[in-house]
C-alpha cells in the first residue's frame, strides 16, 4: 500500500506510516497485512502525465484502484494505466469494499 501525500495525525493512513499492524475500522480491528510505502512529497497535484510516469517505474501491481479525484477524471487515467502500462485499473463505485486475499 502506498500512502501518498501528507497523512496527518490521526488518521488511519498516519497510523500505517507509523507502522499500525491493526486498524480499527467499522468498530472492529483488521490485521495490517500489506507492505506500506510513505512517499510524502508526492504531489497531490500531479497531472495524468507526471503520475503515469512515475508508475512505471514501479513494479506492475495485481490491481491499481484510483479512488481520489473526479470520477471523469479518474476514469481518464485509469484508461491511460491501462492503454499505455497495460495494468489493471479500476475506479471503484462510492463505498465498494474489494476483498483482498
Amino acid at each position: 500500500m502506498v500512502i501518498v501525500g501528507f497523512a496527518a495525525a490521526g488518521t488511519r493512513s498516519r497510523d500505517l506510516v507509523d507502522g499500525a499492524r491493526t486498524l480499527k475500522m467499522f468498530g472492529e480491528y483488521v490485521p495490517v497485512r500489506a507492505e506500506v510505502a510513505d512517499v510524502p512529497h508526492f504531489s497531490a497535484h500531479a497531472d495524468a502525465g507526471q503520475i503515469i510516469d512515475w508508475l512505471r517505474d514501479a513494479p506492475a501491481p495485481h490491481t491499481t484502484y484510483l479512488v481520489h479525484g473526479e470520477e471523469s477524471a479518474s476514469e481518464a487515467l485509469r484508461d491511460r494505466i491501462d492503454d499505455e502500462l497495460g495494468w489493471t485499473a479500476v475506479v471503484p463505485r462510492s463505498g465498494e469494499a474489494v476483498l483482498v486475499r
